[in-house]
C-alpha cells in the first residue's frame, strides 16, 4: 500500500515538472489583460473538471478581491444545473456551455475550458462560439489535447493518459494561475501583458 501511496505521489510530481512554465505564463498574461479590459472569464468542464471549474471560478473571483481595486469578473458555467440540463433536454449536450456563452460571451473575454481527454463536444463547441466573438479560448487537457486543442487559441496540456493524474495537474496549474493573478491585481500593475 505504502509503495502505491508513493509511485502515485512520485508520478504527479514528475508530471507537473513536464509543465512548460511558459504556457502557464501566456494564460496568466491573458487572464491580466482581461481583468485589466473590464472583461469576464468564463470556465466550465465536465465531471471532475466541472468541479475543478468550480473551485477555480471561486478563486478568481473572491481570493482576488482587493481593496480601492476592480473586481475581476469570473463566472463558472458549469455551475449552472437548470441551464445545463434544458440546454441538454431540449437540443443536446453538446450546446450546455456553447449556449450559455451566446447569451454572455463579448470580444475581451477570457473562455477556459477543461478536458481532460480535449474531446468533449461541448467544450470543443463553446470554444467555436467563444472564438467567433473575440474572446481568447483556453484549453486545459491531459492526453494530447484530443479535437480540443485544435480550436482553442491557447492551450495547456498535461502529457499524461492517466484522467486522475490530468484533473490534479489541473487543479495546480489553477492554484498557480490565481495565486499569481491575484499577486499582479493587488500591486496594481494597470497595463497590457502581451
Amino acid at each position: 500500500m505504502l509503495k502505491d501511496i508513493g509511485t502515485y505521489l512520485d508520478q504527479v510530481s514528475a508530471l507537473a515538472l513536464k509543465i512548460p512554465s511558459e504556457n502557464i505564463e501566456k494564460v496568466i498574461k491573458i487572464l491580466l489583460n482581461t481583468y485589466y479590459a473590464e472583461g469576464r472569464i468564463f470556465v466550465f468542464g465536465n465531471g471532475g473538471g466541472a468541479s475543478t471549474a468550480s473551485h477555480f471560478t471561486c478563486d478568481l473571483a473572491k481570493g482576488t478581491v482587493t481593496p480601492d481595486r476592480p473586481r475581476l469578473k469570473a463566472i463558472c458555467l458549469s455551475d449552472n444545473m437548470p441551464l445545463i440540463t434544458a440546454w441538454a433536454n431540449d437540443t443536446d449536450y453538446t450546446n450546455t456551455f456553447g449556449e450559455q456563452l451566446k447569451n454572455l460571451v463579448e470580444k475581451g473575454d477570457a473562455v477556459i475550458g477543461l478536458s481532460g481527454s480535449g474531446m468533449s463536444p461541448n467544450v470543443i463547441n463553446a470554444f467555436r462560439i467563444a472564438n467567433d466573438s473575440g474572446a481568447v479560448s483556453i484549453l486545459l487537457s491531459g492526453f494530447e489535447g484530443g479535437e480540443a486543442v485544435k480550436v482553442a487559441s491557447e492551450s495547456i496540456i498535461v502529457p499524461s493518459e492517466d484522467m486522475q493524474q490530468i484533473e490534479d495537474v489541473h487543479l495546480m496549474l489553477c492554484h498557480i494561475i490565481f495565486r499569481v493573478v491575484r499577486k499582479r491585481i493587488r500591486k496594481g500593475r494597470n497595463q497590457e501583458y502581451v
